[in-house]
């Protein structure tokens, strides 16, 4: 199912006339057994994501001694008192959307002296069930984030509406990241990372179409 993937995903970058190597390929491992991690780690796939931090602390530690090339990205929600777990385990965090979460990463950070990289996530739709900072507080979230703390923060992540066309999502969340020269950008999943490559994804989060539905 990887391989078969793969192909569609590079005949899609070529669609969108961009390069396989600026687009990072995040492996969405959710729910998935390590035996399917390793099988897709065995075919070439090295970035994955999670998005449960108590699911990573079961899962990660031992796998990641034995493939220390492989590389791990939160994406789900950040809860105050599991920041120091997501700093220890994952290598890039997509989901900052709260002051105090970025005060607790800038802390680790400074005592551990450890940096990771961190998307600012935006929520387009402003739905109020979804993460994220909503569309009104974006600007002066990312100014206070760029200015006050040092952390490394390379890109902006969205999630779209369900119901709604995605690619006006990408295309406000590009615009935003490109008002603050943010180069990277995390958006694009199963059902709409071909039109994320098009407006400009350098980060797309594919679970279904590598590992299969969840149970």
């Amino acid at each position: 199912m990887y391989k078969d993937f793969i192909s569609i995903f590079h005949k899609s970058v070529l669609a969108a006339g961009r390069n396989v190597e600026e687009i990072d390929l995040i492996a969405v491992s959710k729910r998935k057994p390590i035996e399917d991690i390793n099988n897709v780690y065995k075919a070439g796939q090295l970035s994955f994501g999670e998005n449960q931090i108590q699911e990573i602390e079961r899962k990660w530690p031992d796998f990641k001694k034995l493939n220390s090339n492989s590389q791990l990205h939160f994406i789900g929600n950040i809860q105050s008192r599991k920041v120091g777990s997501i700093h220890e385990n994952c290598e890039v965090i997509h989901s900052i959307d709260r002051i105090k979460v970025v005060k607790l990463f800038a802390e680790i950070e400074k005592f551990k002296d450890v940096k990771r990289k961190y998307f600012i996530q935006v929520n387009t739709g402003n739905e109020p069930q979804k993460s994220g900072v909503i569309l009104s507080d974006a600007d002066k979230f990312i100014t206070e984030c760029l200015e006050s703390y040092n952390l490394n923060i390379v890109g902006l992540m969205c999630i779209p509406p369900l119901n709604e066309d995605p690619k006006k999502h990408f295309l406000t969340l590009a615009e935003m990241a490109k008002n603050f020269s943010l180069s990277s950008l995390s958006m694009g999943m199963s059902n709409d990372f071909d039109i994320a490559l098009e407006c400009g994804a350098t980060h797309i989060r594919i679970g279904t179409k590598i590992f299969g539905e969840r149970n």
